[in-house]
């Protein structure tokens, strides 16, 4: 995925900010993004940009697992990545 890729879909995540997401074992969750990183309402680290973009490389991908050595936040990486309002079915 390129540079222009990148920044569009961190630009749909970004504007999401607030909205319910969910895990891919159901569990509900929000985020806040500032500059090139988000925290989500259920953890207390940051998940980078850089991380998104390592994990967008691969999409589709089967579940988190597959980016879990990859990626911090792994299930949340790929909640957002594969929720439809983000992929708006590029992938």
């Amino acid at each position: 995925m390129n540079a222009y890729a990148m920044q569009a879909v961190w630009s749909r995540i970004s504007s999401l900010q607030g909205e319910r997401f969910e895990t891919v074992s159901g569990k509900p969750f929000t985020y806040t993004v500032s500059g090139n990183s988000l925290v989500t309402d259920r953890t207390d680290f940051v998940l980078s940009a850089a991380d998104f973009a390592k994990a967008l490389e691969l999409v589709p991908i089967s579940g988190p697992g597959e980016i879990s050595s990859l990626v911090r936040g792994s299930s949340y990486i790929w909640a957002i990545l594969h929720d439809p309002r983000i992929r708006q079915g590029e992938w």
